[in-house]
């Protein structure tokens, strides 16, 4: 079944639909608000409270752009308020032991981990502005629509959050022993 036909039947009230559409996009979902909120549990439940926005809201998505760029608007927008009424941002350990079965993979699992540490490591309003523009691909504009804040003030926090996670990512200094420095991280 496509999607539009999902899309019809979850409007319908076809759980099934909804399920499916669950399946089709609810890793991304997660994704995206894991990466502004920088916490895995509360990441889960955003992810979920967006998923019930989605389904109490499906009535008014009409079609002019892909479902899965209106969900994940949605569900940048549900992490997005939440970041604004709470103060202070709570620290997880991200990532998890996955099975790895090549160097390759190895290697990827560690750029995954160390730049989730740097991202986590950021200044929510540089984070938020970094997964908006450079993740999710939003613009200058639609970024300071949703933050509430000017243009240029989005370029500003990009600018600097990309200068952060340069410092935060560069290779450690090498001590007198021939040993790295991984303190930043």
């Amino acid at each position: 079944m496509d999607e539009r036909q999902l899309i019809a039947d979850a409007k319908a009230g076809d759980r099934v639909a909804m399920g499916e559409l669950y399946e089709l996009h609810a890793r991304r979902v997660y994704t995206v608000v894991r990466r502004l909120v920088g916490d895995d549990h509360l990441a889960e439940d955003l992810s979920q409270e967006a998923w019930v926005r989605a389904f109490e809201k499906i009535h008014l998505f009409r079609g002019e752009s892909a479902f899965g760029t209106w969900l994940y608007r949605l569900a940048t927008n549900v992490a997005l308020n939440r970041l604004r009424r709470s103060s202070k941002r709570h620290t997880v350990e991200a990532g998890a032991d996955l099975p790895r079965t090549s160097r390759a993979q190895d290697d990827v699992v560690v750029t995954r981990r160390v730049l989730t540490l740097a991202m986590d490591q950021l200044p929510p309003g540089y984070r938020k502005v970094l997964v908006l523009h450079d993740v999710e691909g939003w613009t200058h504009e639609e970024i300071a629509k949703s933050l509430n804040c000017s243009a240029g003030t989005s370029k500003s926090q990009l600018h600097k959050a990309r200068a952060r996670m340069r410092s935060l990512i560069s290779p450690a200094d090498t001590g007198n022993d021939g040993t790295r420095d991984q303190a930043r991280l």
